[in-house]
């Protein structure tokens, strides 16, 4: 009698199918897993800078680097060309106003103030001739106006004596008529004397104005040609320090050539350049700070020169009060020059994620800091430190602000 043989649910074979099965499902969900949230990087906590956010006082601020320069500089120009015939000082020596630098030699100038000298003295002795014909010429006039002066007096006598003596029947008419009619022209003739003595003082007072104020240009024109020879003597125009010297003796400097320049040293201002973006927020009155010797000072803007090279414009900065002892022409200066006032604002550190993110997301940390994932933020202005964080962060946040070059396209640092 046939035994039937029970037959088995799960052969050797679909067990093995089902276990593959398991397996290749279970690698799937890991996948799944590990997929889910964007591409993950592993990276040493050692290699990444973590920062936490705060509120704190908040300025915007640039760094500007500026140069130290004189308060001002005078340029010394040959007033007058001629050849260098001597040397008072060199380059770099301390000057006080009107001490002399250099001697020019001008042959034709110093020939032409000898000749403006004769003229100024020939002018002189025709003057002075012209000046003895005039008051010769009025003792004259002067004397005829007497003798008319008498000769009316005697005849104004006689015609008052024959008038009466006509009278009484005395003497003829033709005598009283004689004296009437030469008393009548004596009269005519003061008029005339007076007259021609009158015009005469105007003439001889205006010849004289003339004689003197041809004299008087004349006189001018000596001593602007004096202060033309005076000029080939170079002199500082005030106290200071001389530099860039640039003379030999024998050498020959044209009128108007660039001979060196003087420093003032009584004071300094800085000079720095900004870039052309910032053009519009830059105005007279700004303050910058600077650190010298672990102390800080200020500065403040005097001039801004809109003139744009390069990209970039410069401005003029005084100090505030006295300028740092042993300061010196030349000296660079690392200045925070505050483009606003100050405020209370949340802040992030500044680092090398700027440059990847452009301050568009961020890497945040989790409570436990095991794992940063990105997050959407907006930053404002920024200053030497920090950047303003408008958006995306709070108070007590934990981010990663080192550099992103190598995360490329990562979504999420797992922190070892």
């Amino acid at each position: 009698m046939d035994v039937q043989i029970e037959k088995k649910k799960f052969s050797k074979g679909k067990l093995v199918m089902i276990g593959g099965a398991v397996i290749f499902l279970i690698l799937i969900i890991y996948i799944i897993i590990n997929t889910s949230g964007g591409a993950k990087l592993s990276v040493s906590e050692e290699r990444l800078s973590i920062s936490t956010i705060k509120s704190d006082v908040f300025q915007e601020n640039i760094p500007v680097s500026g140069i130290v320069l004189p308060i001002s500089t005078i340029y010394l120009d040959a007033v007058e060309g001629g050849r260098v015939e001597e040397k008072f000082v060199e380059d770099g020596a301390m000057m006080k106003k009107g001490d002399p630098i250099l001697r020019l030699s001008n042959t034709d100038l110093e020939l032409s103030l000898i000749n403006q000298e004769t003229a100024v003295y020939n002018l002189l002795t025709q003057m002075q001739i012209s000046q003895n014909a005039a008051r010769q010429n009025t003792i004259n006039r002067l004397n005829q106006y007497t003798d008319v002066e008498n000769s009316l007096v005697e005849a104004k006598r006689l015609y008052e004596l024959n008038a009466k003596l006509y009278e009484k029947g005395a003497i003829g008419r033709q005598d009283y008529q004689s004296s009437l009619n030469n008393y009548n022209y004596q009269k005519q003739r003061m008029i005339l004397t007076k007259k021609v003595l009158k015009q005469d003082s105007i003439s001889t007072k205006q010849e004289i104005e003339q004689a003197e104020n041809s004299y008087q240009r004349t006189q001018n024109a000596l001593k602007l040609m004096r202060k033309k020879v005076e000029d080939l003597v170079v002199r500082a125009p005030i106290d200071g320090q001389l530099t860039s010297l640039d003379a030999e003796i024998g050498q020959s400097k044209t009128k108007g050539q660039r001979l060196g320049q003087l420093d003032a040293t009584s004071s300094f201002k800085v000079r720095t350049e900004i870039d052309e973006y910032y053009i519009s927020r830059i105005y007279a009155g700004q303050v910058g700070t600077f650190v010298l010797n672990n102390k800080t000072y200020n500065l403040v803007i005097k001039k801004v020169y809109t003139q744009v090279n390069n990209g970039r414009f410069q401005v003029d900065m005084l100090f505030e009060d006295k300028a740092p002892e042993g300061i010196r022409r030349g000296q660079n200066l690392q200045i925070r020059l505050a483009l606003s006032a100050e405020k209370q604002a949340l802040v992030v550190p500044k680092g090398g994620f700027f440059l990847k993110t452009g301050g568009n997301w961020i890497f945040k940390l989790n409570e436990d800091g095991s794992k940063a994932h990105k997050v959407n933020i907006r930053l404002g202005s920024q200053n030497t430190q920090y950047y303003e964080v408008l958006e995306g962060l709070k108070v007590g946040d934990k981010v990663v602000t080192s550099s992103y070059e190598s995360f490329n396209d990562i979504e999420q640092l797992i922190i070892k």
